[in-house]
């Protein structure tokens, strides 16, 4: 029986990367080999329980789990480009993650960044030097820093010279 909407065939590279027999896993999981075994071959449904024992083992949620044998391929888009006092953005964007390449001539300054959701944001200086400001706090990044922070939180990037920044946000995680 293939199931078409799942691929827990995603089981067999978990258990191989963990250097783990399917003997190994049923025993650490608590179900039978000839289930995982089918699984792996896509060649039964997992009831969720036996789902959520499969993805303990792992250090998985059964969601984690569940994901990954939904998910099998990959996703791509194309870059789209903006600008933002001074900033230039080439930006691509997916359900959880967002990343922009962004360059700026000295003194361009982005005081008033674009909304962001309940993200954490990254900024990683690929070349030149940037200020950056936080309330309370404000960094110096050359070329190689970084620095993460809750994207909630009012946020200014200056070019202190030429300069060549990632920026990645991505989307925190909600449980309820």
């Amino acid at each position: 029986m293939s199931n078409e909407m799942y691929d827990f065939s995603i089981l067999r590279d978990l258990r191989k990367r963990e250097n783990l027999t399917i003997g190994e896993l049923a025993e650490k999981s608590g179900m039978s080999a000839s289930v995982i075994s089918k699984l792996e071959r896509n060649q039964c449904m997992a009831e969720l329980e036996t789902i959520y024992r499969l993805a303990k083992v792992f250090g998985l949620t059964a969601a984690d789990l569940i994901s990954l044998a939904e998910s099998r391929t990959a996703h791509s888009c194309s870059a789209r480009q903006h600008v933002s006092d001074g900033f230039t953005f080439d930006e691509v964007a997916y359900g959880n993650v967002k990343c922009l390449k962004g360059t700026a001539s000295a003194g361009a300054k982005v005081s008033q960044p674009h909304l962001h959701r309940d993200d954490y944001e990254l900024c990683w200086v690929t070349k030149g030097r940037l200020m950056f400001y936080l309330p309370n706090e404000r960094h110096e990044l050359g070329a190689g820093d970084s620095i993460q922070f809750d994207a909630l939180l009012e946020h200014t990037y200056e070019a202190l010279e030429d300069c060549e920044i990632i920026l990645v946000h991505i989307r925190k995680g909600k449980r309820f």
